[in-house]
């Protein structure tokens, strides 16, 4: 079969390839798409989103047993495991069919299957029908990330899960044993505690949520101990015995060996790239621990080829790879795009309470040689949280005392989610303290707290 040409073929339609595609499109490019699983990727089918609306399921169970509080009566409460689960498939089936209207819209040639780069400019495709060449002078590689797996703890879908076996539970989990406490663990330990699983979480660092702020970190496990789950830290799974509905854990830590018994594992200790397969090493590609080597450009150093999203690296997250694949289809097209900037990237962690951050944390600051001002505001201080009954959190900023540049700020409490955006977009902007002072936030809102988190930094917070 002839080879079809395009101006640029994207492999993968995970949230950084799928929105390459699109902006490449817009741009006047004549694109190609290749996707082995699913449009819409990990993200959308088995991460980011479903995991949302599983845990949506739980803050409403969560919240009926709290109506009293409210004035409010509700008896009887209980759920529906396979609902709750076919409700998050439901979720990401709508956006992935959406993802394919997206391309149709853009006029984006999709092909479902394999792809290798045989050599430079050129894809081949094993799909269903057979093999499919394209040539591009442009190839943009978004073949995302996969759960990594260590020996001796790997899945088996039965008693040990990854996060997909979590997405779908079969059963309930009565005992669980999380290992690994970064964003998808303590997610899913959040989602089946709040349900009613014994639940024990493993973090081999020397504190849960790790890659927050030290003080962020502490509140959290403050938390989640007071929910019923039990936190160890600075400890290693050594090996899990499996057995006919159980698995015997060996946790080291330094006060030595214990057993321990559980009906579930689930593990999420991290991930690895996608970079088997396509022929990367044969075309020169660099490759460090899974991972593509690039510059702030994305690119890869061979012309014309570019890696985005997990696949080239930290942090990994949705909202960076989309970023990287506008920033990739603009210089493509000539544009002069502005490379992306790590630490003005926010992380999400959607346990409960929600955690948010962005920049650098107090330590990391402290590092950095910075002479800093930190302030503080309790949710217990606001009038929005104490209606909304979620007086638990604190929002925490951390200033060049120099300056007065944001260099980070860490949140947790109830929807600072969505809050974190409003530093994210005075980091962007290059915001001083007086900016953000300055500013007129409405009440009442929890974003007030923002503001006189600013305000604390410098002696004049008003409401504490």
């Amino acid at each position: 079969m002839a080879a079809q040409s395009f101006d640029v073929v994207v492999i993968g339609a995970g949230p950084g390839g799928y929105v390459a595609a699109i902006r490449a499109s817009q741009l006047g490019q004549k694109v190609a798409i290749i996707e082995r699983e699913a449009l819409g990727g990990i993200c959308l089918n088995w991460g980011c989103i479903p995991t949302k609306a599983l845990l949506r399921s739980a803050e409403v169970f969560h919240l009926m047993h709290r109506a009293k509080e409210f004035g409010l009566s509700a008896t009887g409460i209980s759920y529906d495991l396979p609902a709750v689960v076919a409700r998050s498939r439901g979720v990401a089936k709508q956006l992935s069919g959406g993802i394919g209207h997206l391309m149709k819209k853009h006029k984006v040639t999709v092909f479902m299957g394999s792809a290798t780069l045989p050599k430079a400019g050129e894809v081949t495709v094993t799909t269903d029908k057979g093999l499919e060449t394209l040539t591009a002078k442009n190839i943009i590689l978004a073949t995302g990330a996969r759960a990594r797996e260590l020996p001796g703890l790997e899945a088996d879908g039965d008693l040990v899960w990854t996060y997909r076996h979590a997405l779908e539970p079969k059963r309930m989990p009565k005992k669980l044993l999380v290992i690994g406490s970064g964003a998808i663990g303590i997610e899913f330990a959040s989602f089946f505690n709040t349900l009613g699983a014994d639940t024990t979480v493993v973090e081999v660092m020397e504190r849960v949520l790790p890659v927050e702020d030290a003080e962020i970190s502490a509140f959290a496990k403050k938390a989640f101990v007071k929910q019923g789950m039990k936190i160890l830290e600075k400890t290693t799974v050594k090996k899990l015995d499996r057995a006919k509905g159980q698995v015997t854990a060996h946790l080291e830590s330094a006060r030595g060996t214990v057993t321990e018994v559980f009906d579930t594992v689930i593990s999420a200790v991290g991930i690895i790239g996608n970079v088997e397969g396509l022929g990367l090493e044969a075309l020169g590609v660099k490759i460090d621990r899974t991972h593509v080597v690039t510059d702030e450009f994305c690119r890869t150093g061979i012309a014309g080829l570019y890696a985005i999203g997990d696949i080239a690296g930290a942090p990994w997250l949705a909202h960076k790879a989309s970023h990287e694949g506008v920033m990739v289809a603009e210089l493509i097209a000539g544009g002069h795009p502005h490379p992306i900037k790590p630490n003005s990237i926010a992380g999400c962690t959607y346990c409960h309470p929600q955690v948010a951050s962005v920049g650098l944390t107090e330590a990391k600051a402290k590092e950095a040689g910075f002479d800093i001002k930190v302030g503080r505001f309790p949710f217990i201080g606001n009038g929005k949280a104490i209606a909304l009954g979620e007086a638990e959190g604190i929002i925490k900023t951390i200033f060049d005392a120099k300056t007065g540049e944001l260099l980070g700020a860490h949140m947790i409490g109830a929807e600072v989610t969505e809050l974190i955006q409003g530093y994210v977009i005075g980091r962007t902007l290059e915001t001083t303290e007086e900016d953000l002072m300055n500013t007129v936030f409405p009440h009442p809102t929890l974003s007030e707290m923002m503001h006189e988190s600013v305000l604390d930094a410098y002696g004049r917070a008003l409401h504490i």
